[in-house]
């Protein structure tokens, strides 16, 4: 932990080799929550774990600094970033598949209709997220980390200095608050 540490620290300094050794370090472990995240629909060929984590690294070498205080922290906030580049691609698929500037024919699609596309759920729930942030932000730290890094409990009570027993009544708060926005 001191090495992810002191990389860290070196990292938010502009150190550019740290920051490198860094993502290098915690690799398997970005793949992990990816590979976590990704199996959920792995069907619909949007995005694999590599991909994921190699995008992720390609956001986080695109700012100006990084601002994780230890690894805990940095991995919270890759769950963050993951879910940025989820809800991106899916706005691009959606946008794609309805043909951009495209002249629109309308057949009878009811039995396609019905089948929710994982892009479709994606957006949903990031919608819902937005709104659920304005209620509280913790809320949504937890299903960031669960819902788009794939994390358990247990590494969601760490990383936010929380029980596991807090992370299980959070996680169900935000499921019933998403779930009533989903319906709507």
């Amino acid at each position: 932990m001191g090495d992810i540490t002191l990389l860290i620290a070196r990292a938010r300094g502009g150190d550019r080799a740290a920051f490198d050794s860094l993502f290098a370090a915690l690799y398997p472990e970005l793949r992990r929550i990816a590979h976590r995240r990704l199996a959920r629909n792995s069907r619909d060929g949007m995005l694999d774990t590599t991909v994921l984590v190699h995008e992720c690294y390609l956001k986080f070498a695109g700012m100006d600094a990084l601002n994780a205080i230890d690894r805990a922290h940095f991995l919270a906030y890759s769950a963050t970033v993951m879910r940025s580049i989820i809800v991106n691609l899916a706005e691009a698929r959606r946008s794609a598949k309805r043909g951009g500037d495209a002249l629109h024919v309308t057949l009878n699609t009811m039995a396609a209709e019905s089948v929710a596309q994982p892009e479709e759920e994606i957006l949903d729930v990031h919608a819902a997220l937005v709104e659920l942030e304005r209620v509280d932000a913790r809320l949504v730290q937890v299903v960031e980390m669960r819902y788009f890094g794939g994390m358990k409990e247990a590494d969601i009570a760490d990383i936010l200095g929380l029980t596991e027993r807090t992370v299980r009544r959070d996680w169900e708060k935000a499921r019933l608050f998403l779930a009533q926005a989903l319906r709507a």
